[in-house]
């Protein structure tokens, strides 16, 4: 389904629609959605904070933000947002896009785990992270309408158990590749030295978030 909403919609080019038509036919309904709906969230977000960026390489980083996580692109050895990164570099590369524009989007991508960071980078390397943790997090929920979320959602449904879901999905995405979930080091040294640290739980963060389901 397509949605415009307050001049954010999907871009209407050749490069767009094969995007669209790749992330539909390998990833599941639940990742392709979600791809969707972060794309709508973080453009919305480039608009509402005057950010300039090109709908194309946004709306690309967006869709395959979660494509490491299929069997098609899950490697052996790599995080699953570098695996990612790389099935839209390889994409790109075959439809003739710019080198520094490839390296944008596979950059949005590999970091859009790694929050405190995007945010101060590029717009679409920003916006696909917040993008994610519009919809994921539910972090900026108070700064889209009722109405904005109720179009996306319409568009792009989210289904009423999503937070289980795309857990599920992240553990089936990585479960055959535990060494590459080693995160933030700074954690482990606050967990080391001081007793009464208690680190932040991206599961309970995701299952307090203000969307419904």
């Amino acid at each position: 389904m397509s949605l415009d909403l307050d001049g954010i919609a999907i871009p209407q080019s050749q490069l767009a629609r094969e995007i669209t038509e790749l992330v539909r036919d390998t990833a599941s309904p639940l990742l392709f959605h979600h791809s969707s709906r972060v794309y709508y969230f973080g453009a919305l977000a480039g608009k509402k904070r005057g950010l300039k960026f090109d709908p194309e390489l946004l709306y690309c980083g967006c869709m395959f933000h979660d494509m490491g996580l299929t069997h098609r692109h899950s490697s052996a050895c790599c995080r699953f947002e570098v695996d990612g990164a790389n099935a839209a570099r390889n994409f790109l590369h075959g439809h003739g896009i710019a080198q520094q524009d490839i390296d944008l989007v596979w950059t949005a991508i590999a970091l859009h785990t790694t929050p405190g960071i995007p945010e101060f980078m590029h717009p679409v390397i920003a916006l696909v992270t917040a993008g994610v943790e519009m919809d994921v997090l539910g972090l900026t929920y108070a700064d889209y309408s009722d109405a904005e979320r109720e179009a996306v959602v319409a568009a792009h449904p989210r289904g009423p158990h999503f937070k289980e879901d795309i857990l599920q999905a992240f553990h089936d995405g990585i479960q055959h590749k535990p060494q590459t979930t080693f995160g933030n080091v700074k954690a482990d040294v606050l967990a080391d030295k001081d007793p009464a640290f208690q680190p932040m739980n991206f599961c309970s963060v995701i299952r307090r978030s203000p969307w419904p389901g």
